[in-house]
């Protein structure tokens, strides 16, 4: 594996509450769901010691989307290096770590698979205890270990439960009410596809490129958003669900009646333009969410987003809007702990570790593992 293909997040200065009795745990956090092989060791005290992602989007740049068996056979080639790198990064030897942690669900069951193997032989040779995480909990989990404003500003924003929850992974679109760890309350989800896949499906239509969420949103900011204009599926409606098919069919069918290629006008107005839509839909459906009962009757002080489509600019601002309106605070991680990353799923494994939440039976690897079931 090439050391340009590594991105290395060095964190070490990040600090939270301080964790009581002795030394802090350390856990060793490994990510292998999609296309990014990853691992962390973070502590208790809310420290990431060292974080080496692999990143496996030059590979799957050319198909326009994530291959599976090409994502497993990376994650093969790559585990090994970057979870003795991360170890190097530390200062740590393998015997120095109190947990191991791992993704074991949902996601590419190939990568999932490698990862998990790897923990799990790591946990037995060493007896150490071991940690099966839920890759959807650790990005709902991940702004307890570090959070920031929509501006970024790097703050003391403390995270406590209940928040409720906007989280938006892949082909996860979910408004949960977050009372604990392993304690989800669906208030809303989507229907069909997901924010993150209605922007890289418009990305690959208008020919800019994979990963597409992030071209879309920096072409959205050079865009007018008044330019077009999309329907906003479900905002007439009750409830907090979600459906964001019919925006992406309405820009498929706008495209069939232009000609190609596409100004750079034309298609920052087009980014711009839908998505305003997005971000409409998102806000009123988290509207009806603050206002449904079983989030009043919990009370949250704290309004989140998590998971790949955080790292939109748009989303997070209007996110912080709202916030204001009603009298709560926003936060979400940094950008670069929104895409799958493996302190997120460290910072899972302390927090399951503490409550008890260990592997005591052998685990079977899940594609398919929602929040709720936990």
């Amino acid at each position: 594996m090439n050391d340009d293909k590594l991105i290395r997040m060095d964190m070490g200065g990040m600090r939270g509450d301080a964790h009581g009795g002795n030394r802090p745990i350390l856990c060793l956090g490994i990510e292998s769901s999609c296309d990014e092989t990853s691992a962390a060791i973070v502590d208790s005290d809310r420290n990431i010691l060292s974080h080496i992602i692999y990143s496996q989007i030059p590979e799957h740049q050319k198909y326009g989307g994530v291959v599976p068996e090409l994502a497993a056979r990376a994650h093969i080639l790559a585990i090994d290096e970057v979870i003795e790198q991360t170890l190097a990064k530390a200062g740590k030897k393998i015997s120095d770590i109190d947990v191991i942690a791992a993704t074991a669900g949902p996601g590419l069951i190939g990568g999932v698979l490698i990862g998990w193997m790897v923990a799990t032989g790591i946990a037995q040779s060493l007896g150490k205890p071991l940690v099966a995480v839920n890759h959807l909990e650790g990005h709902a989990l991940v702004p307890r270990l570090h959070a920031t404003s929509a501006s970024g500003a790097d703050g003391a924003l403390s995270v406590d439960f209940p928040y409720l929850l906007m989280l938006a992974s892949g082909g996860h679109c979910q408004i949960l009410l977050v009372r604990g760890v392993g304690q989800y309350e669906m208030i809303g989800q989507t229907l069909d596809d997901s924010a993150g896949e209605a922007f890289d499906k418009i990305a690959k239509m208008l020919g800019l490129g994979y990963p597409g969420g992030p071209i879309v949103d920096k072409r959205a900011s050079m865009g007018n958003p008044n330019a077009f204009h999309f329907p906003r599926p479900l905002c007439d409606k009750p409830g907090c669900d979600f459906s964001f098919s019919g925006i992406k069919t309405a820009g498929r069918t706008f495209l069939s009646h232009v000609t190609p290629p596409y100004s750079d006008e034309f298609i920052n107005d087009f980014c711009a333009s839908f998505q305003v839509a997005v971000v409409d839909c998102i806000i009123n459906r988290l509207e009806h969410a603050l206002a449904d009962a079983r989030v009043i009757d919990v009370n949250p002080k704290t309004l989140v987003v998590a998971g790949g489509v955080a790292k939109n600019s748009a989303i997070r601002s209007a996110m912080e809007k709202l916030a204001e309106r009603h009298g709560i605070v926003f936060a979400a991680p940094p950008m670069n702990l929104c895409t799958d990353n493996g302190a997120m799923i460290a910072w899972a494994g302390i927090e399951n570790y503490r409550l008890g939440h260990v592997v005591h039976s052998p685990v079977a690897p899940r594609p398919r593992w929602p929040l709720t079931e936990l």
